[in-house]
């Protein structure tokens, strides 16, 4: 049977919202079978919960962000999707994340530091049968034309492979790589996508921090470009790190379906709105999937019974 997981201990971490700027410590707990993975705003006078669901999501500007309800209004927890990218890369299904603020810390920019974080604490089988959301008909959602034109489509595959292209007319992207695929039937999540980090643009910097956004980026956290090129000075980490970075990002997005996908997922300039969307296109469509489990792991598609290699 292949079976769901959770953390076999505790662990936490302290660090910054990278939009916010604020201090925030995040603990991470094991969770029982078919709990999902539910964040928990600790440091409200009455503790609040937020269970992760394509249909919380209440903003998709810059981040993926929950609210009870879809409430924009609510309580709230911001930047998401890096840690909900490396529960993905592990397989886990149960967490409890307790959090001080309403932003995820960024640590370094990318999910690598989630990775470590988990990893640390230990990934622990449950006696219950993992359920995966399993995609009988494409579905795909469309924004924009001509050199708007952004898209993502999901498509039924027996196991999970992901393809992301990017077109941002720039010269330090367009000398990288821009396009990617990873398959995750080989099992490399932590080697091939976690280290990718976030990426911004100089010429952004005083409107987004207008808006009170990317407060607590810098150098540490950030692959800040110019008009011209990456002015981080150890450089990038992989040689199609932005292209990468966004396919970390869709894989977090698609994490929040509560579930893990069993489809074919392509996307052309797709960001954190186009990913919810395509979510909740696929799950308002009862013909579009279908709920499985593997009680035989050889039935599973290679790689989904494996636990991921500690570091």
């Amino acid at each position: 049977m292949i079976q769901q997981r959770t953390l076999k201990s505790i662990t936490r971490a302290v660090g910054v919202g990278v939009h916010s700027g604020h201090k925030v410590e995040l603990t991470l707990r094991p969770a029982a079978p078919d709990t999902g993975i539910v964040f928990r705003r600790i440091d409200l006078a009455e503790p609040v919960d937020i269970p992760v669901s394509a249909l919380a999501v209440s903003d998709t500007r810059m981040a993926s962000t929950i609210s009870p309800l879809n409430d924009p209004g609510g309580p709230k927890v911001q930047t998401i999707e890096h840690l909900m990218s490396a529960c993905a890369g592990l397989g886990l299904d149960n967490l409890y994340v307790d959090i001080t603020a309403e932003e995820v810390p960024i640590l370094d920019g990318s999910a690598a530091s989630f990775v470590f974080l988990l990893q640390s604490a230990g990934i622990e089988l449950q006696p219950a049968p993992k359920r995966f959301i399993r995609v009988k008909k494409a579905v795909e959602i469309r924004e924009g034309e001509g050199n708007s034109l952004k898209w993502a489509r999901l498509e039924p595959f027996h196991g999970y492979k992901l393809a992301f292209e990017i077109a941002f007319k720039h010269p330090a992207l367009d000398a990288t790589g821009q396009r990617v695929e990873f398959d995750f039937a080989s099992g490399q999540y932590k080697r091939d996508i976690a280290r990718a980090r976030t990426f911004g643009f100089t010429k952004d910097v005083e409107m987004m921090r207008a808006r009170g956004l990317g407060l607590g980026g810098n150098m540490d956290n950030v692959i800040v470009v110019d008009e011209f090129r990456v002015l981080n000075g150890e450089g990038l980490r992989y040689d199609d790190e932005f292209v990468k970075h966004k396919l970390l990002d869709a894989i977090g997005d698609l994490h929040i379906a509560g579930k893990p996908l069993l489809a074919s997922y392509t996307a052309f300039k797709s960001g954190h709105a186009l990913n919810n969307l395509l979510l909740r296109k696929l799950l308002a469509d009862e013909t579009a999937f279908e709920v499985v489990t593997f009680e035989r792991d050889a039935d599973a598609p290679a790689g989904f019974a494996a636990l991921a290699p500690a570091w």
